[in-house]
């Protein structure tokens, strides 16, 4: 179940506050100026290639390009036998900015975005169903967790795709990581 756990920067370990309720967890996410959605889902066989999940979610997608001027879509699909999971895993767990939004939708799996957003930061577990747009020069990190399983549609204004500017700050490694928070909502 998707979930948002909030914290005060100066307390990355006390929560503030938490919400499993989409509706809330829009509504919160939006009064700073994130986007996140819940969309249907369509049945896909367990091996979709990257091309059949683009154009079983084309109308989507292109409505994104359209409303955003997003000039690229690719997925990206992970799992616990993923060779480089622990390489991939570090590489998005530092405070990072981008140029461009960062849009994600979940086709399938789990994954952790914080925001760092004034004095807060907001820990939105994003699951199957949940599209979250994180608006570019938003503070950020993502963890997938030690055994990632995930499918994502990402769109990029930027056909370079992902490019992170990161922050240098050291509050992502002082947050509880994926493992605490997701044991701590099941």
């Amino acid at each position: 179940m998707s979930t948002l756990t909030v914290f005060h920067e100066n307390e990355p370990g006390v929560v503030l506050s938490e919400t499993r309720d989409g509706d809330e967890i829009a509504r919160v996410l939006n009064s700073v100026g994130v986007r996140f959605e819940r969309w249907p889902t369509r049945e896909l066989p367990a091996d979709a290639s990257a091309e059949q999940i683009l154009e079983t979610y084309a109308e989507e997608v292109e409505r994104l390009k359209a409303e955003n001027g997003f000039q690229t879509a690719d997925v990206i699909s992970l799992n616990p036998q993923h060779p480089q999971k622990d390489e991939l895993r570090k590489k998005f767990l530092d405070e990072h900015r981008h140029s461009e939004d960062e849009v994600r939708f979940f086709v399938r799996g789990q994954g952790l975005f914080y925001l760092h957003i004034e004095d807060k930061i907001y820990a939105v577990l994003c699951q199957k169903h949940d599209l979250i747009s994180v608006p570019h020069g938003t503070k950020h990190w993502f963890d997938m967790g030690p055994e990632p399983d995930f499918t994502c549609i990402r769109l990029f204004t930027n056909p370079e795709g992902w490019v992170a500017n990161f922050t240098g700050d050291a509050i992502a490694a002082q947050t509880p990581r994926y493992e605490t928070l997701v044991e701590a909502v099941a």
